[in-house]
Formats: structure tokens, C-alpha cells, sequence
């Protein structure tokens, strides 16, 4: 199942300035995304979406989860971002949530930097 997470607005661009965004080939370095909680239901190859700023900003394909032996795991991507949105507005939220539209409702997203 894909998810959906949020960078916090003071995070927004310390986020983006990690690197591998939309459109950018793949570095070699992975990226994590710590969350803590509940495990979600996603497997390798699903979608993790961001969300910042009331929007849905894009996503990348899971590569693989890390565990942590302090109950905190990571959602791990390696490029291939795409930058979609969609109509709805998507308010910030902790921890994740699974997605609730349609892909077919996803449009691309060229401004998504701008907050």
C-alpha cells in the first residue's frame, strides 16, 4: 500500500536540499524518512508521498524499510522522485497515513518546490 508522510514547513528546505528531487538521476545515496509508531503496511517498490505546505508535492518508489531497536523505522528511497499533486488539499499530519485517492488523479507538479 502506498503512504503518505509530511515534511513540516520548518523542514521544507533542509528536505529538499538532501538531493535526488524530481528529474535528478540517482546519486547512490540513499535517503531515509524516520517514523515512529506503527508500522505501515508498504511494501518495496510502493509509493511514499510527500506532503508540505497544504499539498501533495510528489513521490518516490520504496527501496527498502529500516528497523531500529528504539521502535523508530525508515521509510528508505534512492531517486526516482516524480512530482505529481492533486486537486485536494492535504493538510500536515504526524506519522503516515495510506493513500486515499485515485492515481489517476495525480498531475504533474513542475512548481513543487514553491511552498
Amino acid at each position: 500500500m502506498d503512504v503518505v508522510v509530511t515534511v513540516p514547513k520548518s523542514e521544507w528546505k533542509n528536505w529538499i536540499a538532501e538531493g535526488d528531487l524530481p528529474g535528478d538521476p540517482w546519486s547512490g545515496i540513499e535517503y531515509h524518512f524516520y517514523l515512529g509508531g506503527v508500522h505501515p503496511r508498504i511494501s518495496i517498490g510502493e509509493r511514499v508521498y510527500i506532503v508540505a505546505h497544504g499539498k501533495l508535492r510528489g513521490y518516490a518508489p520504496l527501496v527498502r524499510v529500516w528497523r531500529s531497536s528504539y521502535g523508530r523505522f525508515a521509510l528508505i528511497r534512492c531517486g526516482g522522485a516524480v512530482a505529481v499533486t492533486i486537486v485536494t488539499p492535504l493538510p500536515g499530519f504526524r506519522g503516515f497515513r495510506y493513500r486515499f485517492w485515485d492515481r489517476a488523479e495525480e498531475v504533474p507538479f513542475p512548481d513543487w518546490r514553491t511552498p
